[in-house]
């Protein structure tokens, strides 16, 4: 598994998921909607903590830069 996600990449996802919990804390999401986006918050902290996105291998996506 080679790292393809680059540092600001990563801080985006996870302000993103701070964002979904927020709402879902709030109130402004419930239902079907937050379960998705709840998932969708866990995978992106996921990918974020381990610097690498399927989707980005699937169509040849770096953000990374190469040292």
């Amino acid at each position: 598994m080679k790292k393809n996600m680059g540092m600001i990449d990563r801080v985006l996802r996870v302000l993103l998921a701070v964002v979904i919990c927020v709402l879902y804390y709030t109130g402004y999401i419930t239902g079907t909607a937050a379960i998705v986006l709840g998932i969708f918050a866990v995978v992106f902290v996921l990918s974020s903590l381990v610097s690498f996105c399927p989707a980005y291998t699937l169509i040849g996506l770096s953000t990374r830069k190469e040292e």
